[in-house]
């Protein structure tokens, strides 16, 4: 029997993929409260002192294996503040899966602010996923504010996927990562907002060490009168290679800003940027519609399409 309500199972599918209490380690928090926990042979996780979160350790070495770390909210006007330290060993590769869910069904602010760390040691290898969704029918809003800093030690590897697709009123995201020499890191954002939804991205991705190098994508699509503006930043300490890639779909009466800047403080840093926003390509929503669609189900389409 699953130990989770209805409301549960489907934020946490939404968020995490999981149907069930997943295999390995694991820790689970719901309405500002540790709900489950489990920790593995190779990856410990252990409650913070002086401050609410969790510490996760993962082994030198540990290969094939993954931490979910979830957070769902499903009582209107809790307000939750994490922080989250991983520490990852030399050599290991592991999977890393968070994300938050709101379920808000009253009229009182709903909010969770995560503030994850991440040390990640020589030539280890992470790839974390971070997903955040937001429904209910209540009238308060959801709001996700989440923190991201890494620090990277030679010859290591992050890969990022942060997505947040619908539901969620106002997000402000701070993303910062300092690279030592070899490692690698790349970014993705998908984001789609509706109504009168905000959302602002701000990143900085600092290259301190010789062929340090870093790839930032950003996929948007604004709907209605929603707001959004991206601001990330790569900066070249070394002889590295970084780019940044800002894609954004804008329609209805919404408003896209879009602030890619590079800095270069050696010679032999190279560092690109490239940003772009427009309307959807007729052409496309035309060719769609001839096979049937109406012209908002060809829409839905091509935005689905554009942010996988």
């Amino acid at each position: 029997m699953s130990i989770f309500e209805k409301t549960d199972a489907s934020l946490l599918d939404a968020i995490a993929d999981l149907h069930e209490v997943p295999q390995g380690a694991y820790n689970i928090r719901k309405n500002g409260q540790g709900f489950a926990r489990q920790s593995s042979e190779n990856i410990t996780i252990e409650t913070k002192t002086g401050k609410p979160g969790i510490n996760i350790y993962v082994k030198p070495f540990t290969k094939n294996e993954s931490v979910h770390i979830p957070v769902i909210i499903t009582q209107s006007g809790v307000e939750d503040l994490v922080y989250n330290d991983f520490y990852i060993g030399e050599g290991a590769d592991v999977l890393i899966v968070a994300g938050c869910g709101i379920h808000n069904s009253g009229d009182k602010k709903t909010e969770h602010d995560g503030i994850h760390r991440f040390f990640i040691g020589k030539n280890a290898r992470i790839k974390y996923v971070e997903k955040h969704y937001g429904e209910g029918e209540g009238t308060g809003d959801r709001v996700l504010n989440p923190v991201t800093e890494v620090t990277m030690e030679e010859g290591s590897f992050c890969e990022m996927e942060m997505v947040q697709l619908a539901g969620v009123d106002s997000t402000v995201r701070e993303t910062n990562a300092s690279l030592a020499a070899g490692a690698k890191m790349v970014v993705t954002e998908r984001l789609l907002t509706h109504g009168k939804q905000t959302a602002r991205s701000n990143m900085e991705i600092n290259l301190n060490g010789e062929d340090a190098s870093a790839q930032i994508i950003s996929r948007s699509v604004a709907k209605d009168e929603s707001e959004q503006i991206f601001y990330p930043r790569a900066v070249g300490n070394a002889a590295c290679r970084a780019h940044v890639q800002c894609d954004s779909i804008i329609m209805d009466n919404a408003k896209v800003r879009s602030i890619p800047e590079i800095a270069a403080n050696d010679a032999d840093a190279q560092i690109v940027h490239e940003a772009a926003i427009g309307r959807i390509n007729n052409d496309q929503l035309l060719k769609l519609m001839t096979f049937g669609l109406t012209e908002e189900e060809a829409e839905d389409v091509i935005v689905n399409v554009f942010l996988k």
